[in-house]
């Protein structure tokens, strides 16, 4: 999996935005959107603990950048639902009402500013999936990891969870090479959009998105 991960393609010569830019936007606008959403995540937090218990948070490895491990920040929106056999249940059956509503609004994303802040994920990027996943991605698919994951990206804001993982993946390593500002900033406008219209936030017949299992899998 580290070795893969060392393989994972540069992508396009660094200009100023992708080596400066980008990282100035970011620090900005995660210090100003903890600020500004502190209420707020303090009364999602309260939730939390009062209808779900402790933790609040949860936390998971996922792949950064070029594939190196960081610590997932995100607030909890599963029971941790074991069956006979000592395994998780599927999504569908751990997910929690109030988790169901956390996940419309996106607002169990709001600690991922913390990862923002921390250099480990950009406010635009691939979103950063699971770390078992590497070993199935195609050398093409392994190039999302060239730029920092993302709390929001390009495949979000068409279609988030709804579309393929072939069409997710297409779209993040088009990101990857055309990458600037002005689309980073379509990129936001848009996720504000997506979040109040409360679309594609799982797969069709899925309580969150299928695994991927492939590296040319559709679905």
């Amino acid at each position: 999996m580290v070795e893969q991960a060392a393989h994972v393609h540069a992508g396009p010569p660094a200009g100023f935005y992708r080596r400066y830019g980008k990282r100035a936007l970011d620090v900005t606008g995660a210090l100003l959107g903890l600020a500004l959403l502190a209420p707020l995540m303090a009364a999602v937090a309260l939730l939390i603990r009062a209808r779900m218990g402790r933790p609040v948070l949860f936390r998971q490895a996922r792949p950064g950048l070029h594939g190196a491990p960081f610590t997932l920040i995100k607030f909890r929106t599963m029971h941790a639902a074991l069956d006979a056999q000592g395994r998780p249940l599927s999504d569908a059956d751990r997910l929690t009402p109030l988790g169901r509503r956390l996940r419309a609004w996106s607002l169990d994303e709001l600690p991922e500013l913390v990862n923002v802040v921390r250099g480990e994920m950009s406010l635009v990027g691939p979103r950063p999936l699971l770390m078992h996943y590497l070993p199935r991605y195609t050398p093409e698919q392994m190039r999302r990891h060239a730029v920092r994951p993302g709390i929001t990206g390009w495949a979000q804001v068409h279609g988030r969870n709804s579309v393929s993982w072939e069409d997710r993946f297409a779209r993040d390593v088009w990101y990857v090479d055309h990458l600037s500002p002005g689309l980073d900033m379509r990129i936001l406008w848009q996720t504000v959009w997506m979040a109040l219209r409360r679309e594609g936030i799982s797969a069709p017949g899925q309580a969150t998105m299928e695994e991927f299992r492939g590296g040319d899998e559709h679905g």
